[in-house]
């Protein structure tokens, strides 16, 4: 004879939904404008340092920025730990935008 499961009750939105859309909103924000903060920084900061002129660093700098940008933004999604990877994000984004700080304009 085969076996009938009861159907289950759908699950409330209660504590547990409540922290798992935080947490997808934590990811989101941070895919999308982190990734985009973080990857902005360092393209600025790598034309910065290249010894090109401006436009062809400029330009060299923001040919790899939009596969960063992808990779950061799947690795926001892929990684379970949602603070981690907003920490990584954001502060990686303070960091380099600070060393372009200090670096300065550009002679």
């Amino acid at each position: 004879m085969q076996r009938i499961e009861p159907l289950r009750k759908p699950v409330s939105p209660g504590r547990h939904g409540r922290s798992a859309a935080a947490a997808l909103v934590l990811r989101c924000l941070t895919a999308f404008l982190g990734g985009y903060a973080l990857t902005a920084a360092l393209a600025t900061l790598v034309a910065r340092l290249l010894p090109l002129s401006r436009v062809e660093a400029t330009v060299w700098a923001m040919v790899p920025a939009f596969l960063v940008y992808a990779l950061v933004a799947l690795w926001c999604f892929h990684e379970p730990r949602a603070l981690r990877v907003a920490a990584a994000v954001w502060g990686g984004a303070l960091v380099v935008g600070a060393l372009v700080w200090l670096l300065g304009v550009r002679p």
